[in-house]
């Protein structure tokens, strides 16, 4: 049974840092590709990164592009996503989720950390 659990949300002021971690346990996945989304109160579920498992390549909304950092450490299972310069449009509920491949539906999901910026 494969895990996922977001830790690092909290509550940040607007131009501040904030760094998401997404542990995973119960299967390596170090083969996955790995992406946050985030969905804010009345809002949908939208995308924001994603890292390949083949040489790390990134892919970021337009919205964070410049601000947030994807990143991952298959030593420990585990990916980041680094938040800089926040703004209070970045509040939401951010989720991590793998899957092996783009053509496949995302296999696991987290249960999600919650990010509050305040202006």
């Amino acid at each position: 049974q494969v895990q996922l659990v977001e830790t690092g949300g909290g509550l940040v002021q607007a131009g501040g840092s904030l760094r998401l971690s997404c542990a995973a346990s119960g299967r390596t996945l170090s083969n996955y590709q790995m992406s946050w989304f985030r969905q804010a109160p009345g809002k949908e579920r939208e995308f924001v990164a994603e890292i390949f498992a083949t040489a790390g390549s990134t892919a970021y909304a337009d919205s964070v592009k410049g601000r947030f950092t994807i990143s991952r450490d298959n030593d420990k299972n585990t990916v980041y996503l680094q938040m800089d310069s926040v703004k209070p449009e970045d509040t939401a509920v951010y989720y991590c989720a793998a899957r092996r491949n783009v053509l496949i539906r995302y296999e696991y999901w987290g249960q999600g950390t919650q990010v509050t910026v305040s202006s």
